[in-house]
């Protein structure tokens, strides 16, 4: 049994750091030590994981609660509605991502007299261990209270009613830990997508070609279906137009398998449509021997 701390030791940051988890603890104590001293919370909303996630977290002195998941956009609003946060500002982080010692100090700066209510921040994604040029901005930290998320089954969002502030210091996405992990992963994105395009399911926000840059990638998104060549003009776009060719190999391969995340969330839809089903969820994990049956050590 690990041992566990009553609270977490505040930090210098007037921040809670809230993140959601299921068998992150590949992830669980490299975040912890990252925001460890800068922090003044940290909250764990953990759908039963069965690795060392909890352990690790209580460790540390970490809020942990957990809650089945039924969906990412429904899995955040819980959070930010029933969680006891205390701080004057609240930052969503996911458990393979770490601040970058500028952003630490930064927001430190900003929010001491921030006129606004929210920020944006660049998200730099490492594959393999190597660090890509691909960046992701994403309103990632607010006012507490002033922000909720879109419900949407995958791929969820911020929404504030105000124009959020530019953050300059990156959060380092370090992915998954391996190829088998990324794959496992993506492969459950890909469902999760699919089925809620084969309902109709309303997008993060409305889509806008000539709206906000949330607003025109929900028009990609919507569209993206009908272009010709479209995965040819995707593999392209990760290679060339995000940069990738600048970590060579590693960058090929991640080109590659961005463009076949969407084939999949394609080829899945389409197997919803032709068999009028949705797929069968397949247990990750071995459960516990049955006790009608002789068991074998």
């Amino acid at each position: 049994m690990a041992l566990v701390n009553s609270t977490w030791e505040p930090g210098t940051a007037p921040v809670s750091v809230v993140m959601i988890s299921l068998n992150e603890a590949h992830n669980m104590e490299a975040v912890l030590e990252n925001l460890k001293g800068w922090a003044q919370e940290v909250f764990l909303v953990d759908s039963c994981s069965t690795d060392a996630t909890v352990d690790i977290a209580l460790r540390y002195g970490v809020h942990v609660v957990q809650r089945p998941f039924r969906g990412f956009g429904d899995q955040w609003n819980f959070a930010l509605r029933e969680l006891p946060i205390c701080a004057p500002w609240t930052m969503k982080l996911d458990p393979d991502e770490r601040l970058s010692d500028s952003l630490k100090q930064e927001i430190i700066e900003k929010v001491e007299k921030a006129a606004d209510r929210s920020f944006t921040v660049p998200i730099r994604l490492y594959f393999m261990g190597k660090r890509l040029s691909s960046v992701l901005r994403l309103l990632r930290l607010w006012k507490t209270g002033t922000v909720q998320f879109s419900d949407v089954q995958a791929n969820e969002h911020a929404i504030s009613e105000d124009p959020p502030g530019i953050l300059v210091g990156e959060v380092k996405h370090m992915d998954s830990p391996s190829l088998d992990h990324w794959v496992v992963k993506q492969n459950r994105y890909t469902t999760a997508e699919a089925i809620s395009q084969s309902q109709n399911k309303p997008l993060a926000v409305p889509p806008k070609l000539f709206g906000n840059a949330l607003e025109r990638r929900m028009w990609l998104k919507r569209n993206f279906w009908k272009v010709p060549g479209r995965y040819l003009i995707l593999f392209g776009y990760h290679f060339f137009v995000l940069g990738a060719w600048k970590a060579g190999k590693v960058g090929w391969i991640w080109s590659h398998l961005r463009t076949e995340v969407y084939r999949q969330w394609e080829y899945k839809r389409f197997e919803i449509e032709q068999t009028g089903r949705l797929p069968t969820s397949i247990p990750s994990n071995p459960g516990e021997p049955d006790s009608r049956v002789r068991y074998y050590e």
